[in-house]
């Protein structure tokens, strides 16, 4: 049998896995599924086509979802309501993967390096952020004047970002599990000396 599949070929296959999809899950959970993985709007009708269920009932769980907190409505263009992704769910999603993967120590330690290295671009161009310094090299381009301050490259630029982004996840994991401390009752002294 050959490796090579046609179009239909594929068309059937996507269509097998998505009614298993539809069999074994309930049309709340896919439309969690589907919203799990937007982060642009999207109308309950879109949610509903990519969850395989009415418009009706995709918007009955959209709306149960922004009640938990999962979704976050918008007014779309046209006045209707769009539905994305919460920025505080993935914030909370994120940190309990963290949390799940890195210890306490190991996580205090990733923090205090990130911090330095978030300190060494500052001092290195001038600047508190990537942004400011995109903005500070885009308006010497266009004044053409030269700077005596290093241009940075694209890379460096997006570890710039990604190091600040992946600090907030790793600060969130840490207050989240200082927090649970306080809930489960072992409020003990929060000193950072302390390990949590």
């Amino acid at each position: 049998m050959s490796d090579d599949l046609t179009p239909d070929e594929f068309a059937d296959v996507n269509e097998a896995v998505g009614e298993e999809w539809e069999s074994e899950t309930t049309p709340y959970e896919r439309v969690r599924q589907v919203i799990a993985h937007t982060y642009s709007p999207v109308s309950a009708a879109t949610a509903a086509d990519e969850a395989r269920t009415t418009p009706k009932t995709a918007r009955k769980h959209l709306s149960a979802l922004a009640d938990e907190g999962f979704v976050v409505t918008d007014t779309g263009e046209h006045g209707g309501t769009t539905y994305r992704r919460s920025p505080e769910s993935l914030v909370v999603e994120q940190a309990a993967d963290i949390l799940e993967h890195v210890s306490i120590e190991d996580l205090r330690a990733r923090i205090t390096e990130m911090r330095e290295q978030l300190q060494d671009y500052r001092t290195e161009y001038g600047v508190a952020s990537p942004d400011e310094l995109t903005i500070e090299q885009t308006n010497q381009t266009l004044s053409e004047r030269d700077s005596a301050r290093s241009r940075i490259d694209a890379e460096t630029l997006r570890d710039w970002q990604t190091t600040r982004r992946n600090l907030a996840f790793a600060n969130a994991a840490l207050s989240i599990a200082t927090a649970e401390r306080f809930v489960d009752g072992d409020a003990g002294p929060t000193d950072d000396s302390i390990p949590v």
